[in-house]
């Protein structure tokens, strides 16, 4: 089995797979930090500062807390708001992603569009075709 690990590790699999690791978590990251710090407060602004994160359903009689935080400690609560919040972000990071992908997908097009042509034949090719037209004609 450690025989089979090394050449697993030799392959640089286990290499490639920390680096896609370390790279997803530095994504992940930056994605939270923009959805919480850029686009969520935009959105809010624009929904007169709704939250959904604090909205819950209480599952006990006990629980009288107004706040999700006092809720449970409180007593069992259907915290369905942080749901709601993380779906939406999800959603909005899906869009974001779906636009940045959009964007590289319509620059690579354009590159793609102007095709070389055919390269300029050489001298001697050049020359073969003449040689080949007059013999034609005589």
């Amino acid at each position: 089995m450690l025989k089979e690990f090394r050449e697993f590790a030799m392959k640089g699999n286990v290499v490639d797979l920390a680096v896609g690791v370390i790279i997803g978590a530095a994504f992940g990251a930056i994605v939270n930090s923009l959805v919480g710090d850029v686009i969520m407060p935009i959105i809010g602004a624009a929904t007169g500062g709704l939250d959904f994160s604090n909205y819950f359903t209480p599952l006990s009689a006990k629980v009288t807390a107004a706040n999700l935080a006092d809720a449970k400690k409180q007593g069992a609560v259907l915290a369905w708001g942080s749901f709601l919040t993380l779906t939406i972000n999800f959603i909005i990071i899906a869009f974001v992603l779906f636009l940045v992908i959009r964007a590289m997908n319509k620059l690579k097009r354009k590159e793609e569009v102007a095709p070389a042509g055919p390269p300029k034949p050489s001298a001697e090719v050049e020359l073969l075709t003449e040689i080949r037209d007059l013999l034609k004609k005589s």
